[in-house]
């Protein structure tokens, strides 16, 4: 992820008129209501999305599901993903590990009384990019008050690279007993990213969704949401 420099914030006030007779002392100030200032200086300490990096899962279990966690299984996608085939390899690879710690056999080839895995992921963008930035950019106003007349400018240097667009992976499984069977398990699980940031490449978000969703394999329908560690 692109580390983001900000430079403080500079204010600077300008005296614009003379001082009237009835001026108190003190120097001048901004007139009451101006947050130009404090404005631009929340914007300057704008922190990542709180999206980011974040797991979100829900896992349903039928009422008879004696069946999960043994026996040989087939993984089978479901239409509407946007997937293509390498990284539909990708997750394939994630949910055997997955598998394999919940108990099933994935070694002995699949047959017409396994279970199977139906399994969907789709990608979509949450924020789009952000447009190229002004290095420097600011606000000036002129105001009257009892203590005089003044004019004032704030500064901000930004010299951060722009956001990459915030992408969100879903993964949506479905187990049931055999092709065309009663559904015993259900789950679906969502993470948000950054596009191209090397900390979440396409097999860490695979294994950290499928993680997420098999946690505790087969539990009771729960919702959990779970923040990467930093």
């Amino acid at each position: 992820m692109a580390t983001r420099a900000l430079l403080p914030l500079f204010l600077i006030i300008f005296s614009a008129m003379s001082v009237p007779a009835f001026a108190q002392p003190g120097g001048w100030g901004p007139p009451p209501g101006n947050s130009y200032g404090s404005r631009l200086e929340r914007d300057a300490r704008s922190g990542p999305d709180p999206r980011e990096g974040r797991v979100e899962a829900e896992r349903f279990v039928a009422d008879h599901a004696e069946a999960l966690g043994h026996g040989t299984m087939r993984i089978v996608s479901l239409p509407g993903g946007n997937d293509d085939a390498m990284t539909a390899a990708i997750v394939e690879a994630a949910l055997v590990d997955q598998l394999v710690r919940a108990g099933y056999d994935t070694m002995s080839p699949a047959d017409e009384g396994s279970q199977v895995l139906e399994v969907r992921v789709i990608r979509d963008v949450l924020t789009p990019a952000e447009a190229k930035k002004k290095p420097v950019s600011g606000e000036m106003t002129v105001g009257v008050s009892n203590r005089g007349s003044m004019m004032g400018m704030a500064v901000a240097v930004d010299l951060s690279d722009p956001k990459k667009a915030l992408l969100s992976t879903r993964m949506e499984l479905r187990i049931r007993e055999r092709v065309d069977g009663p559904v015993l398990w259900e789950g679906r699980a969502m993470l948000a990213s950054r596009d191209e940031d090397e900390n979440w490449n396409e097999a860490t978000i695979a294994n950290r969704l499928a993680a997420a969703l098999f946690e505790g394999f087969p539990a009771s329908a729960q919702r959990v949401t779970i923040r990467e560690a930093d």
